[in-house]
C-alpha cells in the first residue's frame, strides 16, 4: 500500500488497472486514498462458476428485475451506504465521483436488481478490454446480490470476456468458485485480457440468460 503522489484522473484510475493495482479509501469520509496491489489476488473463474440449485431456479423464477447500466450512480451509492455489519465503506465520495465519470466515459458498468421498482441490489466495476474488475454489490433482499453476480457472468460469458477480478477473497465468493492467486499469476492473466477485444452487453435476452444459466449448471455439475 502507498500513498498516492499525483492526483487522481479517471484516465490515471484506467492505467493503474491495467497495471494490477486499484483504489481505495480508509472510510467514507477519508480524502486520502490509496493505491493496493495485493500478493494473492482473488478472481472468479468465468468457466468454474459454481451455481447453486435454488439460486439458478431464483435467477430464471423472475422474481426480479434485472438491468444493466441504468442506474449505475443508485448502485454506487447504495453499495457505499451503512449496511448491518458494514457501518463503513472504503468508497469515499473521491471514488464515487471518479467511478461516476468512468460510467459516463463507457468504462465502468453496473447490474441493478430490483423488486416492485425499487432498487434492491446491485453491482459495479470497471472493464478493459477482456478483463473486468468487479468493486462492490450490495444487497436489500435475500439473492439480490447473488442474482446480480449471476447476470454479470452470464454477461461476461457471452461476451468473451476473460478475466473476472475479485480484488480480495472472501467466504461469500468462494461459494461461487472464487480462488486466490498469486499476484505473479495474475499480472499474467491480466496482460492477456485487457488487450482482448471483449463486447459489454448492456441488455441480455431471456434466452441467452437461459442458456448461459444451463452452461454453469453444467460446470457446477461437473
Amino acid at each position: 500500500m502507498s500513498r498516492r503522489a499525483l492526483p487522481i484522473t479517471p484516465d490515471l484510475v484506467l492505467r493503474a488497472y491495467r497495471a494490477g493495482l486499484f483504489p481505495m479509501a480508509e472510510g467514507r469520509r477519508s480524502r486520502q486514498l490509496y493505491w493496493l496491489d495485493p500478493k494473492l489476488r482473488g478472481v472468479l473463474p468465468l468457466d468454474g462458476f459454481h451455481l447453486p440449485r435454488r439460486l439458478r431456479r431464483t435467477v430464471l423464477s423472475g422474481a426480479f428485475e434485472v438491468t444493466a447500466d441504468t442506474d449505475f450512480p443508485g448502485v454506487l451509492a447504495a453499495c457505499a451506504a451503512p449496511a448491518p455489519g458494514r457501518e463503513d465503506s472504503w468508497i469515499n465520495e473521491e471514488i464515487e465521483g471518479l467511478f461516476n465519470v468512468l460510467h459516463r466515459m463507457g468504462n465502468a458498468h453496473s447490474i441493478e436488481v430490483r423488486r416492485e421498482g425499487a432498487l434492491v441490489g446491485g453491482l459495479y466495476g470497471i472493464r478493459i478490454g477482456a478483463a473486468f474488475f468487479g468493486e462492490s454489490m450490495f444487497a436489500r433482499a435475500d439473492d439480490a446480490s447473488k442474482v446480480a453476480l449471476v447476470h454479470l457472468v452470464a454477461r461476461l460469458r457471452r461476451g468473451g470476456f476473460t478475466l473476472l477480478d475479485t480484488q480480495f477473497l472472501n467466504d461469500h465468493l468462494a461459494r461461487f468458485g472464487a480462488e486466490e492467486i498469486p499476484q505473479a499469476d495474475y499480472r499474467l492473466r491480466l496482460a492477456q485480457a485487457v488487450d482482448r477485444a471483449a463486447t459489454w452487453l448492456p441488455v441480455l435476452s431471456p434466452e441467452a440468460l437461459s442458456e448461459e444459466v444451463e452452461a454453469l449448471r453444467e460446470i457446477s455439475r461437473g
